[in-house]
């Protein structure tokens, strides 16, 4: 399995990005993103299902939207209205239906004041 992600980078205050991810090797049923700032734990930014629920953290409700394309194991966030606050690592998460969960290599977002 492998996960290949892509878009992060640097932006500035108020600014957009849009963080993509593909998934190879099995067939999953739920993708997300999650996030870890400096000195903090990670967290759940947002995830998809394949049936197309959807759960965003608090902090990103509103500004954030995640799709997929299940045909291309393909998910998708885009971000909004970025503030310093959303500076981290990004990493790609993808579950399968046996609960096997895997994660990207992680691509850092840096959101400049």
């Amino acid at each position: 399995v492998q996960l290949q992600a892509s878009g992060g980078g640097l932006v500035q205050t108020g600014g957009s990005l849009r963080l993509s991810c593909t998934a190879s090797g099995s067939t999953f049923v739920r993708m997300g993103w999650y996030r870890q700032a400096p000195g903090k734990q990670r967290e759940l930014v947002a995830r998809i299902t394949s049936g197309g629920s959807t759960n965003y953290a608090d902090s990103v409700k509103g500004r954030s939207t995640i799709s997929s394309d299940n045909a291309k194991n393909t998910v998708y966030l885009q971000m909004n209205s970025l503030t310093p606050e959303d500076t981290g690592v990004y990493y790609c998460n993808a579950e399968r239906l046996d609960g096997m969960t895997y994660w990207g290599k992680g691509t850092q977002v840096t959101v400049s004041s």
